[in-house]
């Protein structure tokens, strides 16, 4: 017994010393290129090049809770682009049609919008097809119908494709509902470290490895040449649904174009608000990434090295880190001795480290709260995401829950048929910006 507790101890010093080093030199050499996108000056569209490119906003609908989707249609038709805009809203069968029917009148009434109604439902990816499909201009963006934009972003994602080799670009995530729960405040900051340090860092090297769907932009001629791979994605014989937006950037990398993040060009959208839905969005989100590593490890040879290091660091730092868990416990168990005070003084200084950046960056004390995200991620997050492994091909995506806050609005619009398409309802908290 003594040999075997002494193997395990052995074990977990290797395994757990492992994960504190590839951790901390990943995080150092994100941050580093990170806060190079952060200090170059963002583009302002140039007014004089004529013509602007046109663009077309497609936002896919489904079910979707009316006071939400009036907020997006309002800030997207108050867009300041000077170029022609035009937008497709597709409702992709939803069964609460009826109850978006006075909302697609009158927006129907602006020339620059048109609703395609689907009369069943497809998926997010097939309703977008059928949008795209359908629009004709120099740029495609995709919104999602529970995302709000500031007024500029369309005039900034745009500047940033003003180079003919940027194919696709996304916006800044934030959380619209930050301040419902304790765990949408969280979800707040982990968008903020997933967009200001992943995806800043990679768009260095001009290959952001997941255009998010709340918000992206894209190039048409590079969008129509991968629609039909896009369109149907094939995993292990069965479609594959969901993940589209990973997928369609790696399509676009994998055409020879760049992609790119624009920090100033921010999206708000509605985060679960229950830890339920958290997890099978989490769930869904790590089988996609998975699914698309795979097809992303085809086209490392000819990014940078930075973006090896990267998807390393993203996928080997959780298996150290699950298997130092395991040898952990079963060296625990046996030992009956407390845990190593060094271990735990370890995970302490990295879930800092983690939040020193984004408190720097946002000049708030109150990002070191996301230190207790970290619980989240080893005692649910993690073994997600080892489940997920072992189910690549599960395609199922999942029961949407709408938010808590957002059910008695629900409820009330039923009840009197119809809902004010109030334009103070649009705005971006500020809060959510500055955390």
């Amino acid at each position: 017994m003594h040999s075997i507790v002494m193997v395990l101890h052995g074990t977990f010093i290797g395994i757990f010393s492992a994960y504190v080093i590839l951790t901390v030199g990943y995080l150092s050499v994100q941050v580093r290129y990170a806060h190079r996108t952060h200090r170059a000056t963002s583009k302002a569209l140039d007014s004089t090049r004529s013509p602007l490119p046109s663009v077309d906003v497609i936002i896919p609908c489904f079910n979707e809770t009316p006071e939400v989707l009036v907020s997006c249609l309002h800030s997207v038709a108050k867009q300041d682009y000077e170029g022609v805009l035009k937008v497709y809203v597709v409702d992709d069968g939803s069964r609460n049609r009826q109850l978006l029917q006075s909302i697609y009148a009158e927006f129907g009434l602006d020339e620059r919008f048109t609703i395609i109604p689907l009369p069943n439902n497809v998926g997010k990816r097939k309703a977008q097809v059928v949008a795209i499909r359908q629009s004709v201009g120099d740029l495609v963006m995709s919104i999602d119908s529970d995302t709000v934009i500031e007024p500029d972003v369309v005039r900034r994602l745009a500047a940033a494709m003003a180079d003919p080799k940027v194919g696709a670009a996304m916006g800044q995530m934030l959380a619209s509902n930050s301040r419902a729960t304790w765990l949408t405040r969280l979800v707040n900051m982990e968008y903020w470290i997933a967009c200001n340090q992943e995806r800043a860092a990679q768009s260095v090297f001009g290959a952001v490895m997941c255009c998010c769907g709340p918000c992206a932009i894209y190039r048409r001629s590079a969008l129509m040449a991968v629609l039909d791979d896009y369109e149907t994605q094939i995993f292990r014989g069965r479609p594959s649904d969901f993940g589209e937006d990973r997928h369609l950037t790696i399509l676009i990398l994998r055409s020879g174009l760049r992609t790119s993040y624009v920090p100033d060009a921010r999206a708000a959208t509605v985060v679960p608000e229950r830890i339920r839905p958290y997890l099978r969005q989490q769930l869904r989100w790590a089988r996609s990434t998975y699914r698309d590593t795979l097809l992303a490890i085809r086209i490392l040879p000819r990014l940078d090295r930075y973006l090896t290091v990267d998807v390393i660091g993203q996928n080997l730092a959780p298996l150290l880190l699950g298997l130092s868990m395991l040898t952990g416990i079963a060296f625990v168990t046996l030992s009956m001795a407390p845990p190593p005070w060094w271990s735990v003084a370890a995970m302490t200084g990295l879930a800092l480290l983690h939040c020193c950046y984004g408190a720097r960056r946002t000049s708030s004390l109150a990002f070191f709260m996301f230190a207790f995200h970290g619980l989240i991620n080893i005692s649910m997050i993690l073994p997600l995401k080892v489940y997920a492994l072992c189910t690549l091909g599960n395609t199922n995506w999942g029961s949407r829950v709408i938010p808590a806050a957002l059910e008695d609005t629900t409820r009330q619009a039923h009840t009197e048929g119809q809902v004010s398409a109030h334009p103070d309802s649009l705005a971006i908290n500020k809060e959510v910006v500055s955390l």
